[in-house]
C-alpha cells in the first residue's frame, strides 16, 4: 500500500533536551494511525514536524511525497490539521473564519461548513471570543475536515468536548478513512486510539517502544487469569506456580475450591501446562484493554519529562 507519512530517524533537539529520538514511522495511505504517550513523549513535537512548523535537527520526512520544507503552500492545501494548543480568539465570528480558512485551503464542497457544525452541535453564529474551549476546539475540528484533506493530523484533537461528541468525532475519523483519506492521529485518550486506529506507535522519550496493530500490542503484553482449582490446597497451588516468572500479582484463596486471580506478563504457556495438574473447575484467561497495555509498557520505560518536553508533547 502507499506511503502517506515516512519519517527516517527523524531527531529533534532542544539545546540538551533531545524531545524526539531517532523516530522511523511508515503511515499508509487510507489508515488510521494512532500517536500514544503521555506529555513529554514527543508526539506534539513529531506531529509539528510533520506539518513544518518546526524543523527537523536531522533525519528525513516525506509527508504525501513531499518535503514539507519543500512543499510549501501547496502540500499544507493537503492537510487539515488541528495542533495540540489550538488558540482561537477574536470578535471575528466562527463562521467568518471558516469562509476565510476555505479561501485558503479550497475546494470545501457547499454546504460542508454547515453540515459538520450541525455533527458537532457547533452554532457558528457567536464570536470566536464568546465561545467555550470545547466549542473552540470543534470549530478547529471543522476547519480541518471541511475540504475533505488527503491527510489529517490531529494532536489530541478531542480536548474540551463532551463524550457525545467525541462519539461523533471517532465516526467522522472513520468516514475519513473509508473515503480514502489518512488520520494521524496523536492522544492520550487510549480508548479513543483503541476504537479509532488500525495502527498504533507507542511513544516514551522522544522514541517508539511499540508498534504495530492495535490487537497485537493488547495481545503482546499480559492477560489476566482466573481458575478455579479442585482437590488441592493453598499452598500446593502456590508451590506449584512458584517457578513461573511471567506471573504478578497472585492471589490464591480457599474455599470449596481453590481459587487462582493472577496477571500474567508474557507466554501463558508454561502457565496453563502448570495449572493444568490440577482438576480445573473453571478457567478464564482476559487479554487486557490498551490502556493497560500502554501502562504497563512505560512501567518498563518510564518517560523522564523535562519542562521543556513537557511543552513540546
Amino acid at each position: 500500500m502507499p506511503i502517506a507519512i515516512s519519517t527516517t530517524e527523524l531527531r529533534k533537539r532542544y539545546g540538551s533536551v533531545t524531545a524526539v529520538h531517532s523516530l522511523d514511522l511508515a503511515v499508509e495511505r487510507g489508515t488510521v494511525f494512532g500517536l500514544i504517550g503521555p506529555n513529554g513523549a514527543g508526539k506534539t513535537t513529531a506531529l509539528r514536524m510533520l506539518v513544518d512548523i518546526i524543523h527537523p535537527t536531522s533525519g528525513t520526512l516525506r509527508v504525501l511525497g513531499e518535503d514539507p520544507r519543500a512543499a510549501g503552500p501547496q502540500l499544507r492545501r493537503r492537510i487539515g490539521f488541528v495542533p495540540g494548543d489550538l488558540r482561537l480568539d477574536g470578535r471575528v465570528r466562527g463562521r467568518s473564519l471558516l469562509n476565510h480558512y476555505a479561501d485558503i485551503s479550497g475546494d470545501v464542497a457547499p454546504g460542508m461548513i454547515d453540515a459538520l457544525a450541525e455533527r458537532l452541535h457547533l452554532d457558528l453564529n457567536p464570536p470566536i471570543r464568546a465561545l467555550s474551549k470545547g466549542n473552540r476546539q470543534k470549530l478547529g475540528l471543522v476547519q480541518a475536515f471541511m475540504h475533505r484533506p488527503e491527510l489529517l493530523v490531529l494532536d489530541e484533537p478531542t480536548t474540551g468536548l463532551d463524550p457525545l461528541v467525541q462519539r461523533e468525532f471517532l465516526l467522522m475519523v472513520r468516514e475519513a478513512r473509508n473515503s480514502g483519506q489518512t488520520v494521524l492521529l496523536s492522544s492520550h485518550v487510549l480508548s479513543e486510539i483503541q476504537q479509532a486506529a488500525d495502527q498504533v506507535a507507542v511513544l516514551s522519550r522522544g522514541r517508539v517502544v511499540a508498534q504495530g496493530a492495535v490487537e497485537s500490542l493488547r495481545l503482546g503484553s499480559i492477560r489476566h487469569l482466573r481458575a478455579g482449582l479442585a482437590d488441592t490446597t493453598v499452598d500446593a497451588v502456590r508451590t506449584a506456580l512458584a517457578q513461573l516468572s511471567q506471573l504478578g500479582q497472585i492471589e490464591v484463596t480457599d474455599g470449596d475450591v481453590v481459587r487462582l486471580t493472577a496477571r500474567v506478563n508474557g507466554d501463558i504457556d508454561a502457565v496453563i501446562k502448570t495449572i493444568a495438574r490440577f482438576r480445573l473447575v473453571d478457567l478464564a484467561v482476559e487479554e487486557p484493554d490498551l490502556e493497560e497495555s500502554v501502562l504497563s509498557l512505560y512501567g518498563e520505560q518510564a518517560p523522564e519529562s523535562s519542562e521543556k518536553e513537557k511543552n513540546n508533547g
